[in-house]
């Protein structure tokens, strides 16, 4: 009989996986099979993941297909999916940047950046906007899934004339409307487009050179020219990529229906690039996640004061400025992300404690597979001994 850990070893280099040193290989073959379970029972079209400890590599692959239809498979180093809601925690990096050169100020009013805003019962803040607890509400119907050319300022009018939900400060309604307007102000109070301030303070310091904003795709597929240049950047040192190359390394979007998955309904995510527009491959948002746990990005008091589970009524909402703040089921501490799309889902956790960071991205809108992803996440952790 073969020997069954040299076939494992086989598939795994076999499978663009990449494998830092001393990696248990129990833990990771548990992990590793929950993952390609999840493709062999077709409960997802694809799936990148990026695993970093002390910030090399224990697990990098791509599961499943980027395209169905032309079995075009996923490398977790190119392959471009939606972030969704992990594009917070990229836009909560921006703010915390635009706070610490004093542009703005996470408890003034938001009507000192934004004056013409309809005025509501209450005054809000910043701080509230990106702590969810400024009342503001989230989609109806279906602007979930818009497909409207908006700019950040005209989107607004989407949302603008109703009320709060409830006084700022006195309660907790997660949304990403509330992120659009934290974009909003940021242009407004530093005169510099959301999306290239992004660029120029969190993306290329960071050497994100596969996130992208949507206005690439929208604006270029339909190009004659397909030797257009786009990129994260202005500057000729900057990576640049072609249209073309774009286009190929974008996965196919996807829903699942009951005979299996269609490809999902157009969407125009660039008005809400903060609060899920971004759209990245697995490696760039771990190098995100590897910047908070080295301290590269932000001081340590900005970096905690985002990093603090905002309070309601004395109790803990377990968010704190743009990121998710908790504990797992077994107590150990984690801070990131999981967002969900149209044809996209996905998960950043960053473990202090174990130096670990874990990205996920799934080209289908929600398929109910996040115990899947736990489990694999905590076989994972469970190999640190920690």
């Amino acid at each position: 009989m073969r020997n069954p850990i040299l076939k494992y070893l086989k598939n795994l280099f076999a499978s663009q996986r990449i494998l830092g040193d001393g990696v248990n290989l129990g833990a990771l073959a548990k992990a590793d099979s929950l993952l390609q379970g999840l493709v062999n029972e077709k409960r997802i079209p694809g799936l990148s993941i990026t695993v970093l400890k002390d910030g090399k590599s224990v697990l990098q692959k791509g599961y499943g297909y980027a395209d169905l239809e032309d079995k075009r498979f996923i490398d977790a180093r190119s392959t471009i999916f939606r972030t969704a809601s992990v594009s917070k925690p990229i836009a909560a990096t921006a703010l915390a940047q635009m706070v610490s050169d004093g542009i703005i100020a996470l408890d003034a009013s938001f009507y000192d950046y934004v004056p013409y805003y309809p005025k509501k019962k209450w005054d809000f803040t910043t701080r509230q906007l990106a702590s969810h607890t400024a009342g503001i509400r989230s989609y109806k119907g279906k602007e979930f899934a818009l497909n409207q050319p908006y700019s950040i300022k005209d989107s607004i009018a989407i949302f603008k004339d109703d009320p709060l939900l409830f006084e700022p400060g006195k309660g907790y309604e997660y949304n990403s409307f509330g992120w659009v307007l934290i974009s909003l102000a940021m242009q407004e109070a530093s005169g510099v487009p959301f999306e290239e301030y992004v660029r120029h303070k969190v993306l290329h310091p960071l050497g994100m050179t596969n996130t992208f904003t949507p206005e690439w795709h929208a604006d270029t597929t339909a190009a004659d020219d397909k030797s257009i240049e786009v990129g994260i950047g202005r500057d000729s040192s900057e990576r640049f990529s072609t249209a073309l190359e774009l286009t190929e390394r974008i996965v196919k979007f996807y829903t699942k229906i009951r005979s299996g998955f269609r490809e999902a309904i157009p969407v125009n995510n660039f008005y809400k690039l903060a609060g899920g527009g971004y759209l990245s491959t697995s490696e760039d948002i771990a190098k995100f996640g590897q910047a908070f746990l080295d301290g590269t990005i932000l001081n340590p008091d900005m970096r905690s004061e985002f990093l603090t589970s905002a309070m309601v009524n004395g109790k803990p909402t377990y968010y704190g400025l743009g990121w998710q703040v908790s504990e797992d089921k077994k107590g150990r501490p984690y801070f990131g992300h999981v967002g969900n799309s149209v044809g996209a889902y996905s998960n950043l956790f960053i473990y202090p404690r174990q130096r670990m960071v874990f990205s996920i991205l799934i080209n289908c809108t929600d398929p109910k597979v996040q115990e899947v992803l736990d489990m694999a996440i905590d076989r994972l952790l469970d190999y640190t001994g920690m």
